[in-house]
C-alpha cells in the first residue's frame, strides 16, 4: 500500500480532485497519517509527498456595510412557503419561521472574535467537555474545547471585546438553559455553511464569501484600524508572519517609512558627500 504512494501518485489525485487547496490538505493529512504509522514502528522506508503549490491567500473581507446588511438579512428574514396546496399555484407566502437568525450570532461571534468556525459553533456559556467555555463573568473566551489536545491550528484565550461581551451576556440571560451561543431548533449546529450560503446569496454579496471570510474579516479590520501587528496575531490565533503576510498591507503603516524616505531630501552631510565623491570631474586631453 505505501509502496503505491509516490509523486505520479500525489499529482493524479490533486488533478482528480479538482482544487489544489482541498488537494494539498488531503494530501498533508496522508502524510501526517504515514509520520505517525513510521513514528510507531509500523514501517521504516521513507515514504515521500508531493504537494501541490500553495494557493495564494484570499484577500476577501466584509466592509461594515457588507457585516450590517448580513446580519440584518439573517435577523429579517422569514421561510417561504406555498400558499396553496394546488399543483398548479406557485405564489409563496412568508411563514412566522426565521431559519436564518442563529446566523446572526454566528457573524457577530465571528466578525468580533475571529475564531474559526468550529470554536464558535462549540462556544457555551457552560464549561463542559467538548464545548468552547466563554467565561460571561470575567469576559474571557475559552476558544480550546475541553477535553481536546492542541493543535497547529491554534485556538487560545482570549478576551472578549465589551460590545460582543454585551451580546453575549443578554443572549444567556433570554435563553439561561441553553448550552450554546448559537442553536438552531434547541440544539447545537455543526456546519453553517449551506446557511451561510443562503445568506449571503439573501443579502446580495458576492459567492466567495464563506463562514471562513468572518475571520478575514476580523483580520483586516485590526490591520486598518492600526493595531499592533503582535497583539493582533495573539488575538486571532495565528503565526506574526502569517498576518504580515496576508494581512499587512491594510495597516496605515504599510510601506510607511519606504513611501516618506523615497521622496525626502538627503541630510546636508550625505549630500556634500555625493557632490564631492560620487561625481567624477570630466577633463580634456592637454587639460
Amino acid at each position: 500500500m505505501l509502496g503505491e504512494v509516490n509523486g505520479e501518485a500525489c499529482r493524479s489525485y490533486t488533478k482528480w480532485r479538482g482544487k489544489k487547496g482541498g488537494a494539498r490538505r488531503d494530501l498533508e493529512d496522508l502524510r501526517a497519517a504515514i509520520g505517525h504509522h513510521a513514528a510507531e514502528g509500523f514501517h521504516r522506508e521513507i515514504v515521500k509527498i508531493s504537494l501541490p503549490e500553495r494557493g495564494q491567500p484570499r484577500d476577501q473581507w466584509l466592509t461594515r456595510s457588507d457585516a450590517a446588511k448580513l446580519i440584518w438579512t439573517c435577523w429579517r428574514y422569514r421561510e417561504m412557503q406555498k400558499g396553496s396546496r394546488r399543483p398548479t399555484d406557485d405564489l409563496k407566502v412568508p411563514t412566522s419561521k426565521r431559519p436564518l437568525r442563529h446566523l446572526a450570532r454566528f457573524i457577530l461571534l465571528g466578525i468580533y472574535s475571529g475564531t474559526r468556525a468550529g470554536a464558535i459553533a462549540a462556544a457555551s456559556p457552560i464549561p463542559a467537555i467538548g464545548r468552547s467555555y466563554v467565561d460571561l463573568e470575567r469576559g474571557r473566551y475559552y476558544r480550546l474545547k475541553q477535553g481536546s489536545a492542541k493543535t497547529n491550528k491554534r485556538q487560545p484565550t482570549v478576551p472578549v471585546p465589551l460590545r460582543l461581551l454585551a451580546h453575549l451576556r443578554r443572549w444567556h440571560r433570554a435563553s439561561p438553559e441553553a448550552k450554546h451561543f448559537v442553536e438552531y431548533n434547541g440544539k447545537a449546529v455543526t456546519s453553517v455553511k449551506t446557511a451561510f450560503k443562503s445568506a449571503v446569496r439573501l443579502a446580495g454579496l458576492g459567492p466567495r464569501i464563506s463562514p471562513h471570510t468572518l475571520r478575514h474579516t476580523a483580520a483586516t479590520w485590526l490591520m486598518q484600524r492600526g493595531t499592533d501587528p503582535w497583539q493582533a496575531a495573539g488575538y486571532l490565533g495565528m503565526s506574526l508572519e502569517v498576518l504580515l503576510n496576508t494581512y499587512g498591507h491594510h495597516h496605515p503603516d504599510f510601506l510607511s517609512d519606504a513611501v516618506e524616505k523615497i521622496t525626502s531630501r538627503n541630510p546636508a552631510g550625505e549630500r556634500k558627500a555625493h557632490v564631492s565623491g560620487a561625481v567624477i570631474p570630466i577633463r580634456r586631453n592637454g587639460a
